[in-house]
């Protein structure tokens, strides 16, 4: 996934830090569903838009883990160097995962495969594996959003007379107006999706939609029935992406060989 995709995640974590009310009072605290948002990933030496975002990661997560008002309602964690080893970790704890590509732009990767099977509920755009996984365990058991890959092309065409929502807007500008630091370092990056930049992965367009399904998240986790059942039926469903199935197909249909029996 283009790690630009990443911006999207912290924008989200934004929004969703400034939506908190301050000085709330124990009851309207136990109201807030706690969020732990892990982001992973890499860049490499030459990807300079790649590693503006990791640093915007960062300063984010400092503020926010760091706002006593805040406390443990919401943390921002980067996982440097992430690997196979680290995601044995990872994968089994997580209770969402995340696959947020603009529809058309990520190959059909493994790691939402992973997480399906570990129980994990995916919330993604209609793209990659995630198309595949739908078809296995029905919409109903995710979280949808974003535009569709044939609705891409026209949406950029239109990008001219497209105006960003309020909430995306407002937390563009707080990165501009240096809120979290590095106002200068993080222009470049802002101008990726606000002005001429043209917002290329469609960040604007999908935000409302990324925030509503998010807030879906959240209406269903403390619905602990309702969670469970999407769960089950999730791993359930992943049968299909078991490498025994994959190596079988490929054996028939690539190589033209045929099982045998093992030695005694």
């Amino acid at each position: 996934m283009p790690l630009e995709i990443m911006f999207w995640r912290v924008l989200a974590d934004l929004y969703s830090y400034f939506a908190y009310p301050y000085n709330m009072t124990s009851e309207e605290r136990k109201k807030v569903v706690p969020r732990v948002c892990l982001v992973g990933g890499k860049a490499a030496p030459g990807y300079e838009i790649a590693k503006k975002i990791i640093k915007l990661i960062h300063a984010v997560g400092g503020k926010i883990n760091n706002d006593p008002d805040i406390g443990n309602l919401l943390k921002l964690v980067f996982v440097p160097d992430y690997n196979v080893s680290v995601a044995e970790l990872i994968i089994p704890a997580s209770d969402v995962s995340q696959h947020i590509s603009t529809a058309g732009h990520e190959a059909s990767g493994t790691s939402n495969m992973k997480f399906l099977m570990n129980g994990c509920l995916i919330l993604g755009t209609l793209d990659g594996a995630t198309t595949e996984i739908a078809e296995e365990i029905g919409e109903e058991n995710m979280f949808i959003f974003g535009a569709k890959v044939h609705e891409v092309p026209k949406l950029r065409a239109q990008r001219h007379d497209f105006q960003p929502p309020r909430e995306f807007r407002r937390v563009i500008r707080m990165i501009r107006d240096g809120y979290f630091g590095f106002k200068d370092y993080f222009k470049s990056l802002c101008d990726t999706v606000d002005g001429e930049g043209g917002d290329f992965y469609l960040l604007g367009n999908d935000f409302a939609s990324y925030l509503e399904v998010q807030a879906a998240v959240d209406r269903t986790f403390v619905d602990k029935e309702k969670w469970t059942r999407m769960s089950i039926l999730g791993t359930a469903g992943s049968g299909k992406f078991s490498s025994d199935r994959t190596i079988r197909e490929y054996a028939e249909q690539a190589w033209g060989i045929e099982p045998c029996k093992r030695p005694c």
